[in-house]
């Protein structure tokens, strides 16, 4: 089930997501900060992430050298 409250800014054909409230709400302010040590996230995890998503530049790069 969806369901809460989103507040939007329109400005020149764009949308701006300004807040968001749900009382089902899966957001945590614990997983989302990056800084704090005993968080969610460790730092670590980004390198693995960064090596698979980089991987389909590298080939797109390589496949474009090739003409």
């Amino acid at each position: 089930d969806v369901e809460g409250t989103v507040r939007l800014k329109l400005y020149k054909g764009n949308v701006i997501v300004t807040g968001r409230k749900s009382k089902k709400t899966l957001y945590s302010d614990a997983l989302v900060t990056f800084e704090d040590d005993r968080g969610a996230y460790d730092q670590k995890d980004a390198e693995g992430f960064i090596r698979l998503n980089g991987l389909r530049l590298r080939t797109l790069a390589a496949r474009n050298r090739k003409g």
